[in-house]
């Protein structure tokens, strides 16, 4: 079988892989990519949303990429957060958020999937070789150019390759790294409703004994729901009728949204937290998933990984317009700097507020709802938090800052 030679190789043609072959592409000067995904590619069915901040709305915008996906997008233009006991029928507001990270730039938007993957799609120009479906079992990264065999027979040599193929990354495996993993014995709990109010781009976040309990503005009077429950729990909620779901659903939401009506099948996920030991290898750069899975309390796992993609896109553009080898370690290890930092910073921040918040102790309910009250009369305190949650960073890197390379 013939041997393909390029300067990238992304294995994943995941949001993160299909990203980080348009930056490279679109501002890499003749860089050649090419991305290796085991499915076809193809539109998914998939129903579901995800937020994206609005730094990385900023990377989509500098690839030309966001104008069909804000179409479909609903701007999230507010967040409540409230915090009760079990209990509780009242939901008590402690905290919200609004306004614009910019004039006119709302701090993150639910994009549907399929729209996200059909943008990205579009977007892939002839310059991108694509191989799919195509399996990768091995991989080489000593010497002057990395080699990964494929199941078909044939080889793919690059200066550079990039794991983007997630949380169980096959590639990290090949390579050695290893992972730091905790099962917070939860798990994600997920699916749209319908209901009878407005949301008017609100956002909720309703902070309980079991986990936090999201929902999120969507198109119309619907809303995308992220519902974190004991995991011993979630057999029964599964297995219940639409109908019992959309009351238990009603009766978390206190009187938020009104009446409720459950659009698709439940499906629920298991929530860990894992950390690659290294982001980088010989000739191999991790993304994504692959990198890294925080708790989605603050909504920030895809976000995440486009930063990563921002960051490693810059890393690689720029040490091409020096004339130096893409993959070796003194070029990677910007990266890692670049990423490692933030991404930890931001697992510890979702595993505290997880850990303070899933609980019912009543003194320690009292005094994260007093810090919550002081941080919703502390202006710039919140505008931090916004700024933070939206991925805006004036030293963070270009493309998050809508800036092209």
């Amino acid at each position: 079988m013939a041997d393909t030679k390029v300067d990238v190789a992304i294995l994943g043609g995941g949001p993160a892989g299909l990203t980080m072959a348009l930056a490279l592409s679109r501002y890499g000067r003749g860089l050649r990519v090419a991305i290796v995904e085991r499915r076809d590619m193809t539109i998914p069915k998939d129903s579901r949303a995800t937020a994206i901040a609005a730094g990385v709305r900023r990377v989509f915008d500098a690839l030309d990429i966001w104008q069909p996906m804000a179409e479909r997008a609903q701007p999230i233009t507010a967040m409540r957060i409230t915090d009760s006991a079990g209990e509780d029928i009242a939901r008590p507001l402690f905290l919200s958020f609004s306004g614009d990270v910019a004039p006119g730039e709302a701090f993150a938007h639910m994009v549907p999937n399929a729209a996200m993957a059909e943008a990205l799609l579009a977007a892939v120009d002839p310059s991108i070789t694509l191989l799919a479906p195509a399996q990768v079992h091995s991989f080489d990264g000593k010497g002057g150019r990395a080699r990964l065999g494929l199941a078909d027979g044939s080889s793919l040599e690059a200066s550079l390759v990039i794991a983007a193929d997630g949380a169980q990354s096959s590639l990290r495996d090949m390579a050695g790294i290893g992972v730091f993993r905790h099962d917070y014995g939860q798990s994600g709990i997920v699916t749209t409703i319908a209901h009878a109010l407005d949301h008017e781009g609100v956002a909720y976040e309703h902070f309980r004994p079991s986990g936090p309990f999201a929902s999120l503005p969507l198109p119309g009077k619907r809303s995308s729901l992220v519902w974190t429950e004991r995991s011993e729990n979630v057999g029964e909620i599964l297995g219940a009728s639409a109908e019992q779901q959309a009351e238990r659903i009603e009766a978390v939401m206190g009187s938020t949204l009104g009446a409720v009506r459950v659009e698709e099948t439940v499906m629920s996920f298991p929530l860990r937290l894992q950390l690659a030991h290294s982001f980088i290898g010989p000739r191999l750069a991790l993304i994504g998933d692959a990198a890294h899975v925080v708790h989605p309390i603050a909504g920030q796992g895809l976000n995440l990984g486009l930063k990563d993609v921002a960051a490693l896109a810059e890393v690689i553009i720029d040490a091409a317009r020096l004339g130096l080898d893409i993959g070796t370690e003194q070029v990677l290890e910007r990266y890692q700097r670049w990423r490692r930092f933030d991404t930890a910073t931001m697992a510890m921040v979702t595993d505290g507020m997880n850990r303070l918040f899933s609980n019912d102790v009543g003194a320690i309910r009292a005094l994260r709802d007093l810090g919550l009250g002081l941080v919703d009369r502390t202006e710039p305190i919140k505008d931090a938090m916004i700024r933070a949650a939206a991925s805006v960073s004036p030293n963070g890197p270009k493309l998050l800052n809508g800036a092209g390379l």
